[in-house]
């Protein structure tokens, strides 16, 4: 089928590899130390600069990752790309290619609230994007692959929205309680992402087992 637009679909998922590639190389880039330090204050400023920074790379590294499969799993499903699809899939990768920033923030304002939110909102932003990709693929079979079973869109789209769930809700937790809970907080989007792929696993395997076998007897006849 002719790709919608001009655009291919390998040509998009190139495209959105690259701009997740930089985004994680731009977080690294933000690991640094003060330049011209006197060898004896070098531990301290890694202890008190470079630490920080580490934590926060380490934290948008395992997010950007998550984003990165669903992302790729949706788009290896996707046959043809149309209009929404396609400012979807610009709309995220705006927000990806800007997640230093949040990030950067959230790191040197560890303890404010607005910090907190703003990184949090930002990554509830990009996985509802993703979950309206996957949305839109579900709503349109036409899009897809043929053989592509409705439960791995389906399964995509469940844990898209359990991460938004999770830093959406860490947004009410750093204004009421703390941000250090709220941060806490976000590791439960690991739980929840394994927890939705166990069940659909499981799913799977089970409707599996109840496919319809062919009867021996038939084909015995059939060979006589």
């Amino acid at each position: 089928m002719r790709p919608q637009y001009g655009i291919d679909v390998e040509r998009i998922r190139a495209f959105s590899d690259a701009v997740f590639a930089i985004a994680i190389t731009l977080l690294a880039l933000e690991i640094k130390v003060p330049e011209g330090l006197p060898a004896a204050e070098l531990g301290h400023a890694l202890k008190e600069e470079a630490l920080p920074s580490i934590a926060g790379y380490l934290l948008s590294f395992v997010v950007v990752g998550a984003l990165w499969i669903s992302h790729h799993r949706l788009f290896r499903m996707a046959k043809v790309v149309n209009g929404p699809l396609l400012y979807l899939d610009l709309a995220l990768m705006a927000l990806v290619a800007a997640l230093p920033f949040p990030t950067k923030i959230v790191t040197e304002y560890h303890s404010s609230a607005i910090a907190t939110s703003l990184y949090a909102g930002t990554i509830t932003l990009a996985a509802l994007l993703i979950t309206a990709m996957a949305a839109h693929l579900l709503n349109r079979p036409d899009l897809r692959d043929s053989d592509t079973p409705r439960g791995l869109v389906t399964q995509t789209l469940q844990q898209t929205v359990g991460v938004a769930i999770v830093f959406g809700s860490s947004v009410p937790v750093a204004v009421i309680v703390s941000s250090d809970v709220a941060e806490y907080w976000w590791i439960l989007a690991v739980p929840v992402r394994y927890c939705l792929a166990r069940h659909h696993a499981k799913k799977r395997k089970h409707a599996a087992t109840e496919l319809p076998r062919p009867s021996t007897t038939s084909s015995g006849s059939a060979t006589r």
